[in-house]
């Protein structure tokens, strides 16, 4: 019924929508319908062209007769009106009409699911403004201290079922949405995920600002307004491929455009010093930055805070209209072209120059804009009398990763160069504002920019980079002094903002430095070139290189001195992490082992010096989106153990389920509730996939971003062992042997990850055949599930069974797919890496299956695979002949099993250790099947996993940041 309904003027059935000749200056807004506090909209056409008239709306809280509409109330008292209502089915089925009608993205002829789901979601905007007014209305008029947020990814999924439970109108939406033929999750499943991010790092900016609002903390989130996002991966018989992502192809019914809130950022360009012994930036390309707002509801709370994305445009004047009308058109819009590219692509490809110059771009575009707004702010609240020293009292930057790093500089720029603060000020200021997360112990994933590059792009920021660094150099020497002059060279080598680059000439004394010998090993032979100078004869050369040799003249008579090639220069860098250590106030780690990593090892020389900055902050997910409205059966079934909800706010509750872990009752209904989201989960592979899947096996998960050290090639090769030994037992055996596994792999391999790419390739080939072997069955089926997101993790997570988190020990920083599988009471399989250590203490070391070397052996393992000490265990070299025989289809995988062999060379010697931990992975998954085939055994486990993940909500870790690094206290609106 509802996907062939129509509008008709006429109609007065509940499902249509009125009609009308025009809506040229509509105005409408709610107010009360009734005592009982629904909604009614009310509107009137006041083209001047028409016949004044009126018009009616059906409400369904009405009478079957029509109401005529009333003049619009105002503004006001229809403000206050619905601030203090709690709107139900009816009146929600009234504003979505409205919408449906007057603020339309669709042709009014059908209103089917689509249309049904921006309806649905413009009507729940109208809520969140009014909170999002009142919030920061409340917020300026305290003139509060306020947390900014800047990422250049925020994974949020989709918004609207977060909305409306949060807002606690999930049920009356559901009913609303039934009354026009719809199911609410129809709807929902409508909504594209905000293409805004990638992995961990921007569903972490997400679930935090989740907790802010929650907590009611005033703060903000500053990102970039992707247009095609990262790429949406399908899945082929090659391999991986990469399309553009459509999320905004239809419009984002979430953003409030605001054209009015726009800042100038310039690249390229000169620096000159003006009269006033000011720097000035002149010339070079100016674009303009514009701002778009995504309200983020707290849950149980009026506070709703604001995401802002910035899109990037030309000004008007840039099109050079008498180019197009020349023909010229491509020149003609190329200024337009080059500023709107700039937030195009989430991560664009920089192998090449122009892709490193676009990188930059979008990272001092998200720096500048939200620095500018923020002073902006600032400057606003603080009236008339603008007072620059309490401006840390007032704002706290936190620069998620080194991408944001740029914030500081340009902080440095916007407070000398435009307000006139001295260098002194500005850089204590700047220092009080600004903090730094640290998310990797990767070499390659601690940015660092060419300086020619960002002296090109960024003139006026590389002077101040360079008058950081000369900070900093005082402060080392200062620090250990000029007496033991290879410990000063040795810090200022590893702790400079600035690599290979000579000291500034007011320290070229302090050093001494050794002349580098001509590269010729004999004093004779110098001589003998001394010699030659004097001379003017070659032969004397060839005399003495025959005397250093002990041969004749004779013999080299023919030869040529051959100079050695000159060494090439080693590249001057900016080494953005170090910039973020020395120009904030803190530096934080993302879990307990991580954090000792940083100050052992990425950072020690700082953290020797400035031992006070350095903090751990250990991740966390929102009990929200990862349970409450992702997992209802489960999340009903807490309720009712525990004897409450308020677990989704305060989950140290959760720990309440570990004295019924060993309850029957609660046992049978847990593993209930995880057989239907395993059988939703059955549905959606046959509809992504085509593959058929038993709900009786195990559902083993790995889904994150596919690295290398992430070890993915681990997982596979583990299944393939398991594969091959299937092969070779009877039937019986194999269903003895072997507890029926589903083998779920999702995410994506970057567009240039070759390496990453291969193992994508390869998992899917080990599916194909795997999965169609009759011999095997349902014992085992390994997916692929493409285009991994939010809303994937949403329906995968509360249906896993067994999940892997094997990164080589010390190289995951935290993850926090980890808490989200656990809190759903999904086992762990893993390595002591990132936030698995404290997960495992929390859940108890008999629910983790642990394997893998430890982080501190790393290093001496490769080093002995270096002096080629490593055996390689039987079973995995016949995994790689296996693979090798052809078995998974004719690709060639030398290279990929290639990286698994050797000693040494880029791309060999198996740099993360798949061979070294295989055998203890293998074995440790034998400890899983064993586990599983005892149900009461593995579902206790899987009620302690839960009960255990009490202490990994982002609410927690929020507080911990608004505490001990931004130093802000919760307002929450009266």
């Amino acid at each position: 019924m509802a996907s062939t309904m129509r509008f008709s003027p006429n109609s007065t059935r509940t499902e249509a929508f009125p009609r009308c000749n025009s809506i040229s200056g509509f105005i409408g807004v709610a107010s009360r319908s009734s005592s009982k506090s629904k909604f009614m909209f009310i509107g009137r056409i006041v083209n001047p062209n028409l016949r004044r008239s009126s018009f009616s709306v059906k409400c369904v809280s009405s009478s079957e007769s029509k109401q005529k509409l009333q003049d619009p109330v105002p503004q006001q008292q229809a403000t206050t009106s619905l601030s203090s209502l709690m709107p139900d089915a009816s009146s929600i089925a009234s504003s979505i009409r409205y919408h449906a009608e007057f603020t339309p993205l669709f042709s009014p002829e059908n209103f089917e699911l689509p249309q049904a789901f921006f309806a649905t979601a413009q009507s729940v905007r109208d809520a969140l403004i009014i909170n999002w007014n009142a919030t920061y209305d409340y917020y300026e008029k305290l003139n509060v201290k306020q947390a900014y947020y800047l990422s250049m990814e925020f994974l949020q999924g989709r918004a609207l079922l977060n909305a409306i439970g949060n807002l606690e109108l999930t049920g009356p939406y559901a009913e609303a949405l039934s009354k026009f033929g719809y199911k609410l999750e129809n709807v929902v499943h409508q909504e594209p995920d905000a293409a805004l991010g990638n992995g961990g790092l921007g569903r972490l900016a997400s679930c935090f600002l989740d907790s802010l609002a929650t907590l009611n903390y005033p703060a903000w989130g500053y990102g970039l307004r992707y247009k095609y996002g990262l790429f949406k991966q399908r899945i082929t018989r090659d391999g991986q491929e990469e399309v553009a992502e459509d999320w905004l192809e239809m419009g984002n019914p979430w953003e409030i455009i605001r054209n009015d809130v726009s800042y100038p950022v310039k690249f390229y360009g000169k620096v000159v010093s003006g009269s006033d012994g000011k720097k000035h930036w002149v010339g070079g390309e100016d674009i303009k930055a514009v701002a778009h707002d995504v309200p983020i509801p707290g849950y149980k709370t009026k506070t709703t805070i604001n995401l802002r994305l910035w899109s990037t445009k030309a000004a008007s004047e840039e099109f050079d209209l008498y180019a197009f009308n020349s023909g010229r058109h491509t020149e003609a819009c190329e200024a337009l072209a080059n500023a709107e590219k700039i937030c195009y692509v989430l991560y664009p490809g920089d192998e090449s120059t122009e892709g490193k110059i676009l990188r930059l771009k979008q990272q001092y575009t998200l720096c500048s804009a939200s620095l500018q707004d923020i002073i902006a702010r600032f400057e606003r609240r603080s009236g008339a009398s603008v007072n620059w020293e309490e401006f840390p009292e007032k704002v706290a930057v936190q620069m998620n990763d080194t991408h944001p790093t740029l914030c500081i500089p340009e902080l440095m720029r916007l407070l000398m160069d435009v307000r006139g603060l001295s260098w002194k000020d500005a850089w204590s200021i700047s220092q009080r504002t600004v903090a730094y997360t640290n998310h990797t112990v990767l070499p390659e994933a601690l940015e660092k920019w060419s300086l020619d590059l960002m002296q090109k792009l960024l003139p006026r920021h590389v002077e101040i980079i360079e008058m950081i660094d000369e900070e900093l150099i005082r402060t080392l020497i200062a620090e250990y002094g000029t007496a033991d002059s290879d410990l000063l060279e040795k810090k200022l080598n590893e702790m400079r903002i600035l690599e290979n680059v000579e000291l500034p000439a007011e320290f070229a004394d302090i050093m001494v430095k050794s002349k580098e010998a001509i590269d010729i090993p004999s004093a004779e032979l110098q001589n003998s070139e001394q010699e030659v100078e004097d001379d003017d004869d070659d032969g004397k050369v060839e005399e003495a290189i025959a005397k250093r040799d002990g041969t004749d003249k004779s013999s080299i008579e023919d030869k040529k001195v051959e100079l050695p090639e000159p060494i090439p220069e080693p590249p001057k860098l900016v080494r953005m992490a170090n910039l973020c250590v020395v120009g904030g106030h803190a530096v934080n780690g993302v879990a307990e082992i991580h954090s000792e990593i940083v100050k052992d090892e990425v950072f020690n020389a700082f953290y020797k010096l400035w031992p006070e900055k350095f903090q751990n902050k250990t991740n966390g997910v929102t009990p929200r989106r990862w349970i409450r409205f992702c997992n209802p059966d489960l999340s009903k079934l807490i309720t009712e153990w525990i004897g409450a909800e308020d677990w989704v706010l305060n989950t140290e509750k959760l720990a309440e389920l570990r004295k019924f872990a060993d309850n029957e009752d609660l046992q049978m209904q847990w593993r209930e509730a995880k057989r239907s989201n395993k059988m939703k989960v059955v549905e959606f592979l046959r509809e992504k996939t085509g593959y058929s899947v038993s709900p009786d096996a195990m559902f083993d998960i790995q889904v994150k971003r596919i690295h290398e050290y992430k070890r993915q090639l681990l997982n596979i090769l583990g299944i393939v062992y398991r594969y091959k030994q299937m092969k070779e037992m009877s039937a019986a055996e194999r269903k003895a042997n072997f507890v029926p596994r589903v083998c779920i792999f999702g995410g994506k391999a970057f567009a240039t990850y070759v390496q990453a790419k291969r193992i994508v390739k390869f998992i899917t080939d080990v599916g194909a055949t795997v999965n169609h072997d009759p011999e095997i069955g349902d014992l085992l089926k390994v997916v692929f599930v493409p285009d991994y997101n939010v809303s994937v993790a949403e329906m995968l997570i509360p249906a896993s069974e067994l999940s892997q988190h094997i990164s080589t020990a010390g190289m995951e920083a935290s993850g926090t797919s980890n808490m989200k599988f656990a809190m759903n009471g999904c086992l762990l399989i893993g390595t002591l890496d990132g936030a698995n250590v404290e997960i495992r203490e929390e859940v108890g070391v008999d629910n983790f299956f642990l394997f893998g070397a430890k982080a501190h052996e790393i290093a001496g393992l490769r080093k002995e695979r270096a002096e080629g000490k490593f055996v390689s265990d039987p079973r995995f070299e016949e995994v790689k002949e296996f693979v090798r025989s052809g078995v998974f289809g004719p690709y060639n995988y030398d290279e990929l099993m290639g990286s698994l062999e050797g000693n040494e060379g880029f791309g060999r010697a198996d740099y993360f250790l798949v061979g070294k931990d295989f055998p203890s992975y293998i074995e440790c998954q034998e400890k899983v099947d064993e586990a599983y085939r005892d149900q009461r055994k593995w579902t206790r486990m899987s009620i302690l996993n839960t009960a255990g993940s009490h202490k990994f909500s982002s609410d927690r870790t929020i507080h911990e940041y608004a505490k001990d690094i931004w130093n802000i206290q919760p307002v929450k609106l009266p």
